[in-house]
């Protein structure tokens, strides 16, 4: 991906940063009207919307299809905005250009599947039209399949490519419905510096209340630009409601947000580093919450059947365990020995506490 082309031919867009809003899912054409004039009273010149809905399970709203082509092409006519959607197939490809849709991005679904982008770059290459696309990171954090996306579609002919950072799906309860692991969109940036890379902190959050400092954090990593989840009326969206704000808010997260001198080429070596153990550090404490609550599971079943809440055996057989697996990744025994002990005395607190409020 030598020779990559600018995004959109009007550089005034790209003026640091580029900002795509829009709702999750185009509804109807009077909420899609409604919200591209109030974003563009903001500011706001790309306007994005979801057309067909990958959603996890059957029986929610999936989008409105091709009729909501029709609300996305009206909403250009009413503010001048340029348009954007997600595809998934060949057909969704066709119909949106058809349409006169601007920019396409694939999703997280679609772009961790080969077979689905290929399908997806050979449809562009056959429509033979220069659109701009943008890839958002795969559901798994695997940066060679990420780029593989890309690749495939630069092969076929298009080279007008961006990247969308969303975060990474996990299982349990997190902090973030996404886990933004900033290393991996770290090192696609130092493989492809010239890539337009744009951090998504509506998925990555799942939360509206996150939204500003995610932004933030964005930009000071350097980010070219941010894709924004927008509503007229959230709290009623028919898909992720939790993560969509007014376009009034969004002005004065934009308003409030700056673009500082951070940058992926100034960023230095020790600052993405501590960047990275700040996320893992979030993850540790995330499982520790996740093990005291089991932990207390623990207790109230021994309360209930009667049993002491020291096992000797127990804590012996894990920290064998425990000192075993740590060995086999470089983790030193006196150190694993410590951290376990704190933990089990931590559990053995919280179990006896139980007790005692019982009692």
């Amino acid at each position: 991906m030598d020779s990559l082309k600018p995004l959109v031919d009007d550089p005034s867009l790209l003026c640091p940063p580029l900002i795509i809003a829009g709702p999750c899912s185009a509804e109807s054409r009077s909420q899609l009207i409604d919200t591209a004039i109030g974003l563009s009273e903001c500011g706001i010149r790309i306007l994005r919307a979801g057309v067909w809905k990958p959603r996890t399970k059957p029986g929610c709203f999936e989008g409105a299809g091709e009729a909501a082509l029709r609300w996305l092409a009206d909403a250009k006519a009413a503010t001048g905005m340029l348009t954007a959607t997600e595809v998934a197939t060949p057909a969704h490809v066709e119909a949106a250009v058809s349409a006169g849709v601007d920019i396409l991005w694939i999703g997280a679904r679609t772009s961790a599947n080969p077979f689905a982008v290929q399908d997806i770059a050979d449809a562009l290459a056959r429509i033979g039209r220069d659109i701009p696309v943008l890839v958002k990171n795969p559901v798994n954090p695997d940066l060679e399949l990420w780029i593989g996306a890309l690749q495939r579609l630069y092969a076929a002919g298009t080279h007008r490519l961006g990247a969308i950072h969303r975060g990474f799906s996990a299982y349990g309860h997190h902090t973030y419905r996404n886990v933004p692991q900033w290393n991996i969109p770290f090192e696609l940036r130092r493989r492809y510096p010239a890539l337009p890379l744009l951090a998504d902190p509506s998925h990555i959050s799942g939360r509206r209340d996150l939204i500003a400092p995610l932004s933030q954090q964005a930009l000071d990593m350097g980010f070219d630009g941010l894709i924004i989840e927008s509503h007229i009326d959230p709290d009623h969206a028919l898909s992720d409601a939790a993560q969509q704000i007014t376009p009034a808010t969004l002005r004065t997260i934009l308003d409030t947000i700056r673009r500082r001198d951070g940058s992926f080429t100034k960023t230095t070596e020790i600052q993405l580093l501590r960047q990275h153990i700040d996320a893992l550090d979030t993850e540790l404490l995330e499982i520790l919450a996740k093990r005291m609550d089991i932990s207390r599971q623990i207790g109230r079943y021994k309360k209930d059947h009667n049993i002491p809440v020291v096992q000797t055996e127990r804590y012996d057989d894990i920290l064998r365990s425990r000192i075993s697996q740590a060995a086999e990744i470089g983790i030193p025994d006196d150190f694993v020995r410590h951290i376990f002990s704190l933990i089990h005395e931590e559990s053995v607190r919280l179990q006896v506490n139980l007790l005692s409020h019982d009692s």
